[in-house]
């Protein structure tokens, strides 16, 4: 389990890839790839958390939940892009921390994942 940071205790759902529902008590300030790996869910985090690779995409069920949430880095959306099955309300499990404001949140993990660093782009530009 993440270590508890704060004190209010919120909750947060993971529907995983085959549709089942993993509903968890966490602490304020978690991240939600931190979350779901210490539940052991399928849920990579390549570049362990450094906003640097698309492995730990969500989707966000709820657009109300979504649109509470702080917005996207620039990094964030460059490297969202690179995520498997975007939608209009996916996010980086990395970047989302939990807050008494999505409190509740349902995220969707989607079916694959592709491994793509924003390492594998530097210095690939041809002339």
């Amino acid at each position: 389990m993440p270590e508890l940071t704060g004190h209010c205790r919120l909750h947060v759902t993971f529907i995983d890839k085959e549709g089942a529902e993993h509903t968890f008590e966490v602490s304020a300030g978690d991240n939600l790839m931190d979350i779901a790996q210490a539940e052991d869910l399928e849920m990579e985090g390549a570049c362990g958390g450094s906003c640097a690779c698309s492995t730990c995409h969500v989707i966000v069920e709820e657009p109300s939940k979504f649109d509470a949430m702080p917005e996207p880095s620039d990094d964030e959306n460059d490297m969202l892009d690179l995520a498997f099955g975007l939608t209009e309300t996916s996010r980086l499990g990395c970047q989302v921390k939990m807050s008494k404001e999505i409190d509740g949140v349902k995220v969707r993990l989607p079916s694959m994942t592709r491994n793509l660093q924003a390492a594998d782009f530097k210095g690939s530009k041809k002339e």
